[in-house]
């Protein structure tokens, strides 16, 4: 018998494995200068294993696995398979029962509907990624704008029917489609719905057979690297989504393995979720090497930068519900992925899709926490779109306008990503634009002030595709996005909008350096209730990096609205919602603002802006550069005897100094951070403009 890797299989078996790949599955090999597969599985309640395949006839008699150990796990040895060549595991129960399984370890895999696991040699691609590799980091101050897609409907080459299959891109095919659309419009990461091997096109990958298999819908596993590589090369990063929660109940997956309980809970009350599929056991060590390996292999073999773990509120509590109480099996499984895989892969982005209120899940495991680099903050995405629904009426009550700035009470106990998903267009949600209150005209002015808002909020952003088309029909696994509404002027506007918001964001610093220091954002207008108008600043490293956004969320136009600035200085509009080549009404700040000494709120200087109705705008701060600078020490030369001259620029170049620091001064992170403070401070500001500003109101 071969000499399996003991030292794998130890850790294995007590939970601490991260290449159980390396043991498992099909290995192409050459042995006592033979060629051909080893096979080794794990099946501890088996009787007897036998491989069967396209080789044997699926017979398998001359191909009984032998056992290696006493660990419950079997291997062979096949000589002459090649690539390609279909097989399963028929395993015989211990209750005598014979029944044929995929292969949990498999890389590759038959097409749907077919369920055979297919022989694969994953090694030797030739990778030409080494610069992106090496520099590549988590992004906590860097612009992280996340563009979600379904490779398989983003386009198609044919679109499904009652009658006939659709037919997809291949992963080749699709290097010179996504690619060049995703990073000509600004984003700077590509997340994949799930791509590992699934039965069902309706789940969309979420309950999953092939954990270390790239499906086969779109082509092979070297062609999906070609494709990583390619993304790389145009500095696109690739982060995966990863179902560690639960998988697919089919009859050759993982459910009931070799007739006992391999993967999921013996108790079946714990074992089922609501959607019929199984809860891994993660208090089982075998399992817990099973998805870390699994985890491992996507970001070694394919070099993922990031992985995107879904429901973890199932994995944090009982069946996702707080009341069944935590599941501390689960709780430790987290810990130790997310330890040994920031070990391993410093630069690899681990984001959490967590609906719960359960803490620390983005701390380090070293003080207690998960270990995650990000969370989805789902809590920011319903209050927001709550309050965008709502009819403007009602938006200046307590309960409708804190929902636009309830986020940042909480903002800085994680570091929170803001994401508009596929969950949350479809099953007749509606789209994005669509969750807009009014008429067609009142939804695309409200969705290009919505993103506004979301683009420059605190945090990273994520964005399925076709929220960028402004779609009116909810996304379908099989159709392809509606192309063709780009034809139609307010689409191909809305469109050239959010290729310019996302640039914004990508130019200037302010926007991502201190998404998650609370110095990093200040309100500046938060209680202007009646008139539902909303301001507040970002700030960059460097103490000229401040950008401010305005949001005047209701019908009412205004002409000269006095909002309270952080610093004196010219306030240049970078972009505006309602600019004319975006579909808008072109009610904007077309000259730069140059701020006036005078008292708003907590602020010794302020601007006064035309707001749009429904608009949002950014401004970026340019501050004046002193005067006659260079000609100082010339001057200072001549007049050095004489103490009069002398002492009027001193005191002058003084007093400037300290005005300057005063301003500076006046900008404390106190009142950026604490709520009371700061909205006590802007009650003045949101009173103030009211009596300044000119008020057009629109019926």
């Amino acid at each position: 018998m071969a000499q399996l890797d003991n030292f794998l299989i130890q850790i294995f078996h007590n939970g601490n494995c991260l290449q159980a790949y390396k043991v498992f599955g099909a290995h192409v090999v050459k042995e006592d200068n033979i060629e051909g597969v080893r096979f080794t599985v794990y099946a501890p309640n088996a009787k007897q294993v036998q491989v069967v395949g396209e080789f044997n006839d699926w017979n398998g008699e001359n191909h009984t696995m032998e056992k290696y150990n006493d660990g419950g796990i079997y291997t062979l040895f096949i000589p002459g398979l090649k690539d390609y060549d279909m097989y399963k595991y028929r395993i015989t129960t211990a209750a005598d029962t014979v029944i044929d399984k995929a292969d949990p370890y498999a890389f590759f895999s038959e097409l749907r509907p077919g369920t055979a696991s297919k022989v694969y040699n994953i090694d030797g691609y030739k990778w030409s990624d080494s610069t992106w590799m090496k520099n590549r980091t988590k992004n906590f101050d860097k612009p992280l704008i996340i563009y979600e897609a379904n490779l398989g409907s983003w386009k198609m080459k044919k679109e499904f029917t009652e009658e006939e299959d659709g037919e997809f891109y291949s992963y080749e095919e699709m290097i010179d489609e996504i690619i060049p659309y995703v990073k000509e419009n600004g984003y700077t990461h590509l997340e994949l719905m799930p791509l590992n091997e699934f039965p069902f096109d309706g789940s969309w990958g979420y309950q999953a057979t092939g954990y270390f298999s790239a499906t086969s819908r779109y082509g092979n596993p070297k062609q999906l690297m070609d494709f990583i590589n390619a993304c790389h090369k145009n500095k696109i990063g690739v982060i995966m989504d990863f179902v560690p929660a639960h998988f697919v109940n089919d009859a050759h997956g993982l459910k009931e393995f070799d007739g006992g309980y391999v993967y999921e809970y013996p108790d079946i009350n714990k074992r089922y979720t609501e959607w019929g599929s199984c809860y891994f056991d993660f208090g089982r060590d075998e399992v817990r090497s099973f998805l870390m390996s699994a985890v491992h292999f996507w970001l070694e073999m394919f070099h993922c930068d990031g992985m995107r773990f879904d429901a973890i509120s199932n994995l944090i509590y009982w069946k996702a519900n707080k009341e069944l109480g935590i599941n501390d099996g689960a709780i430790e499984f987290m810990k130790r992925l997310n330890s040994k895989i920031n070990g391993e892969f410093p630069g690899v982005m681990l984001i959490a899709e967590d609906s719960t209120d359960y803490p620390n899940v983005t701390k380090s495991t070293d003080i207690n926490g998960l270990g995650f680099d990000y969370k989805w903050d789902l809590g920011w995405m319903n209050d927001t779109l709550e309050y965008f629904k709502k009819d403007p009426i009602y938006r200046q009550y307590d309960d409708v306008h804190n929902k636009l700035t309830f986020s940042m009470m909480y903002f800085y106990s994680e570091k929170f990503i803001l994401p508009f998903s596929h969950d949350e267009v479809v099953h007749g949600k509606a789209t994005i634009l669509n969750k807009m209150w009014g008429l067609d005209g009142d939804k695309f002015k409200q969705t290009r002030a919505l993103y506004v808002y979301m683009l420059t909020h605190p945090g990273k952003t994520l964005n399925f595709m076709g929220n960028e088309l402004a779609e009116w029909k909810e996304w379908d696994e099989k159709k392809a996005l509606g192309w063709n509404i780009l034809e139609y002027p307010a689409h191909d506007a809305f469109h050239r909008f959010r290729k310019d918001l996302n640039n914004v964001v990508l130019k200037h610093p302010a926007l991502y350096e201190k998404d998650y220091d609370p110095t990093g954002f200040e309100w500046l207008v938060v209680d202007d209730k009646q008139q539902s108008v909303f301001a507040y600043a970002r700030y960059g490293n460097s103490p000229d990096s401040i950008v401010v956004t305005v949001m005047n969320l209701i019908g009412n136009q205004h002409e000269g609205y006095r909002v309270p600035v952080p610093k004196e200085g010219t306030y240049k509009e970078l972009i505006n919602s309602e600019q004319d080549i975006y579909d808008g009404c072109n009610f904007v700040n077309g000259k730069a603002l140059k701020s006036v000494k005078g008292q708003v709120g907590n602020k010794q200087d302020y601007i006064e802006v035309n707001l749009a109705p429904y608009s949002a705008m950014v401004f970026e701060l340019h501050v004046p550069k002193p005067k006659a600078a260079k000609k100082e020490p010339a001057k200072k030369e001549e007049v050095k005897p004489v103490k009069k001259a002398e002492a009027k620029p001193a005191v002058k170049k003084a007093t400037t100094k300290k005005a300057e620091t005063k301003k500076a001064e006046t900008k404390p992170v106190a009142k950026k951070t604490t709520t009371k403070k700061t909205t006590a401070s802007t009650k003045k500001a949101a009173a103030k403009p009211a009596t300044k500003a000119k008020v057009v109101v629109k019926k």
